[in-house]
């Protein structure tokens, strides 16, 4: 409630195939978001609650002997799903995150030696706590490159935030929501917004911001070209999302924080407040980048 860009851009993620993470203080509505998703689609959900001693294994699945049959049978972890939930990412180690990698980039798991294709579609939503709060793991860079978007919520104004109380009076609202749309209906919405057309003029202006980015004197590290590639993606789905047939300069200046800030690193060993400061050059970049007639 009160958040529209919020729910807007992660139906971007999900109509691109790409992926989102939410980032922000705890009792926000990270969590309601995705769960609100999950329930206005009919398609399989499933959510994981990550821990410190949390093991790869506990996600991917893993094989399981059966000495009647004198074999090993691979048991399917909760990364077999349609919609998948990770619910603060950043509690469990890094050698944890990455059993997420492929599967966000590939849509596969290997498992020992054999490779398992997911089902499609294949959306994750994680959920991470500022890097600053305990108990957290910073994600690693190319943990980070795998989401196609990371926004954060806020809070909401005190009049929306009146409204959420009143509605919260007889339960979850979430468990009111009926579902929208099944997985062939959203598989077919994916497939249309390839079809979404970008004019050249806008390919360029897209290029222009992420060299301008890999030139900056505050960046060590600009976009890559997956991360253009991403906004480009994320451009027609936005489009797609407001019902157009064809993208505008305007979507390359909404996507872009969103989709590249957490892509670039910046200057300096402190990591606190670094991810705000990538915002805010991504912000001079676009503002400095002229736009095509």
């Amino acid at each position: 409630m009160g958040k529209p860009d919020a729910v807007q851009l992660t139906t971007v993620a999900l109509l691109a195939e790409g992926h989102i993470l939410l980032e922000d203080a705890p009792g926000v509505g990270k969590t309601s978001l995705a769960k609100a998703f999950a329930k206005s689609l009919d398609c399989q959900f499933t959510r994981l609650q990550c821990t410190p001693d949390m093991l790869p294994s506990d996600i991917l699945g893993s094989s399981v002997w059966l000495p009647g049959v004198g074999e090993f049978e691979f048991r399917r972890g909760p990364i077999f799903t349609n919609i998948l939930l990770v619910d603060e990412i950043n509690r469990t180690t890094p050698r944890t995150q990455s059993a997420l990698l492929e599967a966000m980039n590939e849509q596969q798991v290997s498992v020992e030696g054999h490779t398992y294709q997911l089902d499609r579609p294949f959306f994750v939503m994680a959920t991470q706590n500022p890097f600053e709060f305990e108990g957290t793991y910073a994600l690693p860079e190319n943990q980070l490159d795998r989401f196609m978007l990371c926004i954060d919520i806020g809070y909401p104004e005190t009049d929306i935030e009146k409204e959420i109380l009143i509605s919260h009076r007889d339960g979850e609202p979430v468990d009111a929501l009926e579902t929208v749309l099944d997985a062939t209906q959203l598989k077919e919405l994916q497939l249309h917004v390839r079809d979404i057309r970008v004019d050249d003029a806008i390919n360029d202006y897209m290029l222009n911001i992420v060299a301008a980015s890999r030139n900056h004197d505050e960046l060590a590290i600009g976009v890559s070209t997956r991360g253009a590639i991403t906004l480009y993606r994320a451009t027609q789905s936005l489009a797609l999302v407001e019902d157009r047939e064809f993208a505008v300069p305007d979507d390359v200046k909404k996507l872009a924080v969103p989709v590249l800030a957490h892509r670039v690193l910046c200057r300096g060993l402190i990591r606190e407040g670094q991810r705000e400061r990538a915002k805010n050059i991504i912000r001079q970049i676009v503002e400095n980048t002229p736009v095509p007639d």
